[in-house]
């Protein structure tokens, strides 16, 4: 892998794994363009790094927070910080049944689909357009509404169906305050991330080399620096209801993947 691949893929997977863009789509939409022979055999190493830099990143800015969720979780007393470690649990449960049943179904979608991801990226964009016009509340995310917001994460495995914008978007729909909505959209794939990756180590499907380490590297760098970026920007969107230019966003790329997919 050429330095400044890994760099421009970094980038977008920090910029797009916070934005509602779907960092999955595009991707998809990167290996299309750019053609399968583009893609490493190391992909998967690549691919990890980047998710672990993306975590890394949400960690910095939620540092704090986390710090009370790790203190709430283990002092099993009835206080703020308990709940909201119960609901992240309850959150990833969707996700975990999904990754353990049907993991090889969903690989399968991840196969230069364009027409499906420019599909999915129009109902993101729906999804997030009526987010943006909902009204902002004072209500927290209830262990009921994380159950709900944890669905649409599972969903978000589609490749173009954005993560951070369907559990964003779910959250807000239900009733609760557009910054807790964030907050809890971006801390609760934390664990999934970090339990996506001890399954690949110990499943020992990734492959090293020395010669990939600056590549891999920098890959860490942009996606770690560019995490920071889209992270911090994305709360102060959902706070401010700017949603809807990335609705915007998504049904211009949905219908240009579409038009892609059928001329190719």
């Amino acid at each position: 892998m050429e330095t400044m691949d890994a760099i421009i893929l970094g980038i977008i997977q920090g910029l797009t794994e916070f934005l509602p863009v779907s960092s999955s789509g595009h991707l998809e939409l990167g290996k299309a363009i750019l053609g399968d022979d583009s893609i490493p055999e190391e992909s998967l190493l690549f691919t990890v790094v980047l998710h672990f830099a993306t975590a890394l990143s949400t960690i910095v800015i939620f540092r704090k927070d986390i710090i009370a969720i790790l203190k709430g979780l283990f002092q099993f007393q009835k206080n703020e910080e308990t709940l909201f470690s119960i609901n992240i649990i309850v959150s990833m449960i969707p996700a975990v049944l999904v990754g353990l049943f049907f993991e090889e179904q969903l690989e399968q979608l991840f196969s230069g689909n364009i027409i499906l991801v420019g599909s999915m990226l129009l109902i993101t964009a729906v999804l997030l357009w009526l987010a943006d016009k909902a009204k902002d509340t004072a209500k927290a995310v209830s262990t009921s509404n994380a159950l709900v917001i944890g669905i649409a994460q599972a969903i978000a495995m589609l490749p173009g169906i954005s993560r951070s914008g369907a559990t964003i978007s779910t959250s807000v729909l239900l009733g609760n305050d557009k910054t807790k909505a964030a907050r809890f959209s971006f801390l609760m794939v934390i664990p999934l991330i970090f339990g996506k990756i001890a399954k690949d180590i110990l499943g020992g499907d990734l492959s090293f080399s020395a010669a990939h380490s600056l590549p891999l590297a920098l890959g860490f760098a942009a996606a770690f620096i560019s995490g920071l970026f889209a992270c911090t920007w994305m709360i102060s969107l959902v706070k401010k209801s700017k949603l809807s230019y990335f609705a915007l966003y998504c049904v211009v790329v949905g219908i240009i993947a579409i038009c892609f997919g059928l001329i190719k």
